[in-house]
């Protein structure tokens, strides 16, 4: 897991792609955080993400750097436990502009039964599974 996690801090900004009724979405994220040997990310119930992933919690995640990719296929669970966006809070504390632990609108997922590959030009493709 700790290899996804630099990569996808490395990468900076990674695409999240939902589904919502039978169309794809995607979306740009920028912070994923370790807690309770599990990765989490960030988000707000306000949002259309927050509701595609409460009707259907399979996504799969991308990001490059470099002339490298991956591709990370997992489910999201939410976690509404304040330790948990403590901790989140405590990676990114430039978050704490715009959520708060107890804001009622702060939410925080982390990805289970994730497969990541990691592709690119010159090397064969490798899995993490987590």
């Amino acid at each position: 897991m700790k290899e996804v996690i630099d990569f996808l801090n490395e990468a900076q900004t990674f695409y999240i792609a939902t589904i919502d009724g039978d169309q794809p979405r995607v979306r740009p994220f920028g912070v994923v955080n370790e807690f309770d040997g599990k990765l989490y990310i960030i988000t707000g119930n306000k949002k259309k993400v927050f509701s595609q992933l409460m009707a259907n919690p399979k996504v799969e995640i991308s990001a490059t750097v470099g002339g490298r990719w991956i591709r990370l296929e997992c489910e999201m669970v939410r976690d509404d436990r304040r330790e948990a966006k403590t901790s989140m809070l405590e990676a990114a504390p430039n978050l704490r502009s715009m959520y708060s632990e107890d804001d009622g609108v702060m939410e925080v997922f982390y990805m289970k039964n994730a497969t990541a590959t990691f592709y690119s030009f010159t090397e064969a493709p490798h899995t993490v599974t987590f």
